[in-house]
């Protein structure tokens, strides 16, 4: 995709620009512990998508979603000394105009700005979370809701992302797909071009706006 022209970037979060693996397994790991449940299953799913659509699936009947949702938030949300940016994803997105760029998470807003500020990233200025659509991840209506607050169509975009959800999300909204791989010990099943972070990656702006991704290894 480098040398291709787009007209915004649509960045997922963890796993993506953030590194919260560590976090979001301990917390994943306890809350499947603590109601009789597979860990590595629990922990396999809950990649990419919200946390009240994996309670739901794999919670006992009669459970309360939201006050687990809100049990799960919080212990993520006191784990901030883990939280640390994809390799050089601050330098990257602080490169890219803001009015081209937006993040895409199904984590909530609450957890969303605690990280990316932890992490020490730009704060964008739009900025989607689980509050803000009915359908989460693998359904596209998170990066068309992007696409459409930065004033274009999805298919013109290039969504990064790094969990099989998100990427089906991002197809299915009609954007080409950059897979991270950095937080990943095996790349994503999933065919695509992938990274491992943004150590290489430059962008530049063409006349008309579009983005143009530069790989910094290649002279000339």
């Amino acid at each position: 995709m480098r040398g291709q022209r787009f007209a915004a970037f649509l960045f997922d979060m963890d796993g993506t620009i953030v590194n919260s693996i560590e976090i979001a397994e301990n917390a994943w790991g306890d809350w499947a512990r603590r109601h009789g449940l597979n860990v590595a299953e629990v922990t396999h799913a809950m990649h990419g998508v919200r946390a009240a659509e994996t309670i739901a699936r794999f919670a006992p009947p009669g459970t309360d979603i939201d006050q687990e949702v809100d049990l799960l938030t919080e212990a993520e949300f006191q784990a901030i000394d883990k939280i640390r940016q994809i390799g050089d994803a601050a330098r990257f997105l602080s490169s890219l105009p803001r009015d081209r760029w937006a993040i895409v998470t199904s984590a909530p807003h609450r957890l969303a700005s605690q990280r990316i500020t932890a992490a020490g990233l730009p704060m964008p200025d739009i900025l989607i979370t689980a509050e803000d659509v009915t359908a989460g991840k693998p359904a596209p209506d998170c990066f068309l809701a992007a696409a459409k607050r930065l004033g274009f169509d999805a298919s013109d975009c290039l969504v990064w992302e790094d969990a099989p959800a998100g990427i089906a999300a991002g197809k299915a909204a009609g954007a080409k797909v950059m897979i991270v791989t950095e937080t990943h010990k095996a790349p994503a099943d999933v065919p695509g071009q992938s990274i491992i972070n943004y150590s290489n990656l430059a962008c530049d702006q063409d006349a008309d706006g579009s983005l143009i991704l530069r790989d910094m290894t290649v002279s000339g």
